[in-house]
């Protein structure tokens, strides 16, 4: 397994209120199959349901428009506490600082990432960047370090960090791994059901 945690300790609940579960990560890197692994094992999850289904993602995006008006609105974030909320990598930094958050950051490979980036805007009708691939690749990973960087220095972050891979390829002990960073009594059988190799479709 490569799975790797980076723990600041601290309680999982600041003055009596649990966690704000993020699941965060690049676009494109398994945080909706992340989050459907939570809602399986029984995390309450927060989402909206505007955005449905599609053959990028059949079994759904799990996504929550409020976040995206980071930093201006965060009203959304008592109702968050104890749940499972989706958001992009580069919205970490403007969640406030007195609630406490355990970040689930998908990893996946930046090639992967980039490819079904573009398949999927190709199927939208909509152009991708005009930027050459392994350009992009470099700024992913910068940014990507930048942020794992960031994480581990806030005293209310704890993070663990997934591959991707590994949560198609070792489905049980990747379900454990969240249950035990968690902290919580999760339906570990029911997470590992969830991802569908065949929805594997840009392997590196």
């Amino acid at each position: 397994m490569t799975n790797i945690t980076e723990d600041v300790p601290r309680d999982r609940e600041t003055d009596g209120r649990p966690a704000v579960i993020i699941v965060s990560g690049l676009p494109r890197s398994g945080t909706s199959l992340m989050m459907q692994m939570l809602d399986a094992g029984g995390v309450a999850v927060l989402t909206d349901n505007e955005r449905v289904p599609d053959i990028d993602n059949p079994k759904g995006y799990y996504e929550f428009e409020a976040v995206k008006q980071l930093p201006g609105n965060t009203t959304w974030l008592p109702e968050a506490e104890g749940k499972a909320v989706k958001m992009v990598y580069r919205l970490l930094y403007d969640l406030p600082v007195e609630h406490s958050y355990d970040v689930i950051f998908m990893v996946r490979n930046l090639s992967e990432v980039i490819r079904s980036q573009d398949k999927m805007l190709d199927r939208l009708g909509k152009s991708k960047a005009d930027v050459p691939d392994d350009r992009l690749e470099s700024i992913y990973r910068q940014q990507t370090d930048e942020v794992r960087e960031w994480l581990a220095s806030r005293p209310n972050f704890r993070t663990l960090y997934v591959r991707y891979d590994d949560v198609i390829e070792h489905a049980p002990a990747v379900s454990r791994d969240i249950a035990r960073f968690l902290g919580l009594d999760l339906n570990v059988a029911a997470m590992e059901a969830v991802p569908d190799r065949a929805l594997y479709r840009n392997k590196q």
